[in-house]
């Protein structure tokens, strides 16, 4: 499953040496590039999206040695590619894996094998859910929670915030009964809105067992990110019992309804900035993070807070506004928890490609910021989950950030690496269906990566 234990912030950035070249401007953006990508990658539409196994029955198995002999590309490209090719074979990683290194800095992709493949992303998914977040609602944007009062009822309503904690709610439940107190009421009763979202249901590909571990039941209110079927009811009775605790008598059970357009506003809370979410749900795989996300960014957009309104905007963001291609893309949450969800790896590099484009530092720049560094606690990418401790891998230790991806029969690994001269290597790694153990498969991962880095030449 994919991690969504909560984070502990980490004070490091990630830092890597060397310089950075002047970057050349570009026609089109990312997409001048990105038709390359897709011209050395092959297609194959009915196939990929009928699942991992079928493309690989077409035979297509061949590696993009070609792309590494390209003209310009230096030798230790050159040995960085066919090292790669090498590599990909590797037992532990199975029939069906696909990748794509490319560089950021001259538009070209170095290697591809199979790019276009559309494979099971797992939380790779959570990339796209990034991007389209933080490009229609802004890094900015708060989420609030309010409490409002009507005929003898304090009403919490919910707007969407997935880090609201039980100090959050106490701010709330005093500012609430000082008013209370002013007013000369003792006593109130308790009501949850949480009508901001559609009614919660299980995303296509979901399985039922992942409701509430892996994922709560998507809804509006939620306090200290716990995982139970009803969340919104939960945080009503917090939001009560702290009531109780400053002398105001609750009366009765807490209730749901939806708050009186004549309700007079007690309190607000406001979330902590949009980018600081996008990072701590990067940096520790939060399924439940994102699925709020997709259902916000939905709504940012016009659009009904379901999963097919929020997979919309995606493909709308990432096609529409940064020109990246939606070949063979299907999604249908924001988590990556759905089996049925397919992305190629080359789709993957041209979403982590923008990264690099100082353009849009400022809008996306939360997603470079959040990615996982290798050998970084408290992340995915963590010693606590054993990655990068592996011979061949240690050496990329502080030198790769990668979004990691974990569902049964799908391994995936997505990041950013720089060269010695500080130059950008954007790299996507995806397998479906090997029967290596898990982490053997996550060690065959790494060590891709490190080779990306050129740090295992």
């Amino acid at each position: 499953m994919s991690n969504s234990a909560e984070e502990t912030q980490q004070t490091t950035a990630f830092a890597p040496g060397g310089r950075r070249r002047h970057r050349k401007t570009r026609e089109g953006g990312s997409g001048v590039r990105r038709a390359v990508v897709l011209a050395i990658a092959v297609p194959m539409a009915s196939a990929a999206l009928a699942g991992p196994s079928a493309f690989a029955a077409s035979g297509n198995g061949a590696t993009g040695t070609a792309a590494g002999a390209a003209e310009g590309v230096d030798a230790d490209d050159q040995q960085m590619a066919a090292n790669l090719d090498t590599r990909v074979l590797d037992q532990r990683l199975g029939s069906d894996v696909s990748g794509v290194v490319l560089d950021a800095d001259s538009d070209e992709t170095l290697w591809d094998h199979n790019g276009a493949t559309a494979l099971m992303p797992a939380s790779n998914v959570k990339l796209a859910t990034s991007t389209a977040a933080l490009t229609v609602l802004g890094p900015d944007h708060r989420f609030t929670t309010k409490v409002v009062y009507g005929d003898g009822t304090l009403t919490l309503v919910g707007g969407g915030d997935r880090t609201l904690t039980s100090a959050d709610l106490a701010e709330l439940a005093q500012t609430a009964v000082a008013g209370l107190k002013q007013a000369g009421l003792t006593s109130v009763k308790v009501a949850v809105d949480d009508s901001l979202f559609a009614a919660p249901t299980l995303a296509d590909g979901w399985n039922e067992g992942y409701y509430p571990d892996s994922v709560a039941p998507v809804r509006a209110l939620v306090v200290d990110g716990r995982g139970v079927q009803d969340t919104s009811i939960d945080a009503g009775q917090t939001f009560a019992k702290l009531l109780a605790e400053d002398g105001v008598t609750v009366d009765g059970d807490v209730t749901r309804q939806k708050a009186g357009h004549r309700d007079v506003p007690v309190a607000r809370h406001k979330s902590a900035p949009l980018a600081d979410i996008v990072k701590k749900m990067l940096k520790t795989s939060d399924n439940n993070i994102a699925e709020t996300l997709l259902r916000m960014t939905a709504l940012g957009a016009g659009r009904p807070a379901t999963f097919e309104g929020g997979a919309e905007v995606v493909r709308q963001v990432l096609s529409h506004r940064y020109g990246v291609s939606l070949d063979h893309f299907e999604i249908h949450d924001g988590s990556g928890l759905s089996r049925t969800d397919r992305i190629p790896a080359a789709t993957l590099a041209q979403i982590l490609e923008l990264l690099t484009e100082p353009q849009y530092a400022y809008t996306l720049g939360a997603i470079l910021d959040g990615l996982p560094v290798a050998g970084e606690a408290g992340s995915t990418l963590g010693p606590e989950w054993g990655r990068f401790d592996d011979p061949n891998s240690q050496c990329a230790v502080g030198k790769v950030q990668a979004k990691t991806g974990t569902l049964t029969g799908a391994v995936a690994l997505s990041g950013l690496t720089r060269t010695e001269d500080g130059e950008w290597r954007v790299f996507s790694f995806v397998e479906n269906g090997s029967a290596a153990a898990p982490n053997d498969i996550k060690d065959a991962m790494d060590g891709l990566a490190a080779t990306v880095n050129g740090c295992w030449a």
